[in-house]
């Protein structure tokens, strides 16, 4: 059986981490299904998906090294074709990837203890995404 669900995320752009663990594993249980996967997508081009420790320090270390590999301020070839800033963002966003999936047992994802399942809005701006969760599963 398949079920889909959606999370509805507000974030600060400039590559804000946001905590969706807590909607991944409400949409699980709201599934029905009791084992299976998980597929979170964000849907555009300037979002990602990955699972890290969500806490301050690592947090600020991502965007660091995002910084560092992808800066902002660089010259990107994208900023001359659509006159807009955001070239970083996309190359960040695909860098780190637009899905995660995770699976789950007894209706429950099966994180680690210190894993959580992470949106980084590597956008420019303040932004509002829709992401989809589908799950597969019995």
């Amino acid at each position: 059986m398949v079920v889909t669900a959606h999370i509805d995320v507000s974030s600060k752009g400039r590559r804000d981490a946001v905590d969706i663990t807590g909607g991944v594993r409400d949409a699980v249980a709201r599934s029905g299904l009791s084992a299976g996967t998980a597929t979170v997508f964000v849907t555009g081009s300037t979002a990602a998906l990955t699972t890290i420790e969500y806490e301050p320090g690592l947090v600020k270390d991502i965007d660091l090294f995002l910084e560092k590999i992808l800066p902002y301020g660089g010259k990107y070839r994208h900023h001359e074709t659509w006159h807009d800033d955001n070239g970083a963002a996309h190359l960040q966003a695909a860098l780190l990837g637009p899905s995660l999936t995770v699976p789950f047992v007894e209706g429950k994802l099966t994180l680690g203890t210190w894993q959580q399942v992470v949106l980084i809005d590597c956008d420019t701006r303040p932004r509002k995404r829709r992401l989809v969760v589908q799950m597969m599963g019995e």
